[in-house]
């Protein structure tokens, strides 16, 4: 699981409208955060935004697959679903995704912040 230089400057990039976005690597791949909450992760160099039951529907209706990641001999998954080429390939509608998935992370009450403050 990688995170190119490249893809994610790309990502980055195109995320800018959304707001300051960065990105921290995180084994071996990478996420990306925003006002302290990772919103999307880059593997192997395909983007994922955080899902939940909020924003799930367009996921569902493009058949995008979850993040998964071996475990031992078990696939697990991750709230994180792929992010359609159509999406990437429409600036407008990925930061529209991209602040869905951003708000998905904020109700999850996992943030880099809260974590800062609790060591």
């Amino acid at each position: 699981m990688a995170m190119s230089p490249e893809f994610r400057d790309y990502v980055l990039d195109l995320l800018d409208p959304v707001g300051p976005a960065s990105a921290r690597r995180m084994f071996g791949g990478g996420g990306i955060f925003l006002h302290g909450n990772m919103f999307a992760l880059i593997a192997d160099d395909v983007l994922y935004f955080k899902v939940d039951e909020g924003n799930a529907a367009p996921y569902d209706e493009m058949d995008a697959p979850p993040f998964t990641y071996m475990r031992g001999e078990k696939e697990l998954a991750l709230s994180y679903r792929e992010v359609p080429d159509e999406v990437i390939d429409d600036a407008e509608e990925l930061c529209r995704w991209a602040v869905l998935a951003w708000e998905a992370a904020r109700r999850s009450g996992t943030s880099s912040r809260k974590k800062k403050k609790a060591e």
